[in-house]
């Protein structure tokens, strides 16, 4: 998503938990990614906060969550900007605005509806008034509670899905709480590692076409998530 931008980009990734890496290599964390320490007293404009698969793991319970909370505070001011995505979001949301963490019975996973609530907002601009998402997750984020318990601008949202993408007034803080990031085959290989390991998850709603796991399935949501990050990053 961010290689599409006319900007150019400088991309420095960050690790904050120093245990070995069960899905990464050690030689590739070493030769691509920095420490917190490396970068702590500089300046960035923008900062994305990834989603992790921690759904169901309590805040107490996550290895580095000292780390996160560290990290979201330095943002505060070493960043002008930053994206939180998926899980991220349910972290920054405790962090920042007390909001405890909200699970689902079962685990949302699918391409779903969404409403634009502002169009002529910065992250906004150019939506059509409907669009298309997917997302992968336990978290719930009910519109009315985002409404309650912050001062937050929330930009779109789906009838299904809850809250998608909110800011902050002084467009500090964006909160996404799908993958408009995902390629077309994403969900497809979560729903297969989920069904490997014996989860019994449910085929991704509007996803497979005819609903049919063994068909190959379409992008629905790719310009809508190009158009996203290119208006966080301008």
């Amino acid at each position: 998503m961010l290689s599409n931008s006319p900007l150019q980009i400088d991309i420095q990734l960050l690790r904050i938990d120093s245990r070995e890496s069960k899905n990464t290599p050690a030689e590739h964390l070493n030769n691509f990614y920095c420490d917190f320490e490396d970068i702590q007293n500089e300046n960035f404009d923008g900062l994305i906060v990834t989603g992790a698969p921690l759904g169901l793991v309590d805040f107490c319970d996550v290895a580095y969550w000292a780390q996160i909370e560290r990290v979201i505070d330095w943002a505060k001011n070493h960043v002008t900007s930053t994206l939180f995505v998926c899980w991220a979001v349910q972290a920054a949301l405790n962090i920042l605005y007390g909001i405890p963490k909200m699970t689902r019975e079962v685990k949302l996973s699918g391409v779903y509806p969404h409403q634009t609530l502002q169009q002529h907002a910065l992250l906004t601009r150019g939506f059509d008034e409907s669009f298309l998402a997917p997302h992968s997750r336990y978290a719930d984020f009910p519109t009315e509670v985002i409404r309650q318990y912050t001062d937050l601008d929330i930009l779109a949202e789906s009838e299904q899905a809850g809250a998608y993408l909110f800011a902050s007034r002084d467009k500090r803080l964006a909160f996404v709480t799908g993958h408009p990031e995902y390629d077309a085959l994403t969900l497809a290989g979560e729903y297969c590692r989920d069904n490997e390991a014996g989860l019994d998850p449910a085929v991704p709603l509007n996803y497979f076409p005819d609903d049919n796991p063994a068909l190959t399935p379409k992008a629905t949501w790719r310009s809508h998530g190009h158009l996203l990050f290119s208006n966080w990053l301008n």
